[in-house]
C-alpha cells in the first residue's frame, strides 16, 4: 500500500468513527409524533397514582410475592402520600408511563417507599394498564437496583 493510499483509507476511517460517535449524542427528532397517533390503541390516558385498582394491584402482587417466593407473612397494610413524579419522561413517542412514588405501611410496623409506573397497555396480554413496583428495601432479588431506582424515569 502507497503512503497516499494508506493516508486515504485512515482519513476515511477517522471520518467514518467521527460521524459514528457525533450521531450517539444528536438531539431527538422534534416532528416525532406522540404513541396515540402513530399507533392506534394508545390514548394518552392513565389512572392517577393514587387510583385505588393501582395501589391494590401493588398490594396483592407484594403480598403473593413475598408469602410464595420469600416464605414470609409481610403485606402492604396502607399507603399515604402517593405522588407523582414523572409522566412521559422517556418522550412522546413511547408507551405512556406515570412515574409514583408512596409511602407504605406493612404489618411488622415499618413505613417503606415503593416506586412505581403505570404503562398504557401494559396489562395481563396488553388490556388495562400495567403496574411495575419495587419496594425500598425489599428488592431481594436486585431486579430495580441500585435501591429501585431502575423502577422511575
Amino acid at each position: 500500500m502507497t503512503g497516499s493510499v494508506f493516508r486515504r483509507v485512515v482519513c476515511h476511517l477517522a471520518l467514518f468513527w467521527l460521524l459514528g460517535a457525533t450521531s450517539a449524542f444528536a438531539a431527538p427528532r422534534e416532528h416525532d409524533q406522540p404513541a396515540e397517533f402513530r399507533v392506534p390503541p394508545y390514548s394518552g390516558i392513565l389512572p392517577l397514582c393514587s387510583d385505588p385498582l393501582v395501589l391494590t394491584e401493588i398490594t396483592s402482587s407484594f403480598g403473593s410475592r413475598e408469602a410464595e417466593y420469600w416464605n414470609s407473612g409481610l403485606v402492604i397494610e396502607g399507603y399515604e402520600s402517593a405522588a407523582e413524579f414523572g409522566y412521559r419522561t422517556d418522550g412522546l413517542s413511547y408507551i405512556p408511563r406515570r412515574y409514583c412514588r408512596a409511602e407504605a405501611y406493612f404489618n411488622d410496623g415499618k413505613r417503606r417507599r415503593v416506586v412505581y409506573n403505570i404503562g398504557e397497555d401494559l396489562g395481563f396480554i396488553g388490556i388495562g394498564s400495567g403496574v411495575t413496583w419495587c419496594v425500598e428495601g425489599l428488592d431481594r432479588n436486585h431486579a430495580f437496583s441500585p435501591n429501585c431506582r431502575a423502577a422511575g424515569p
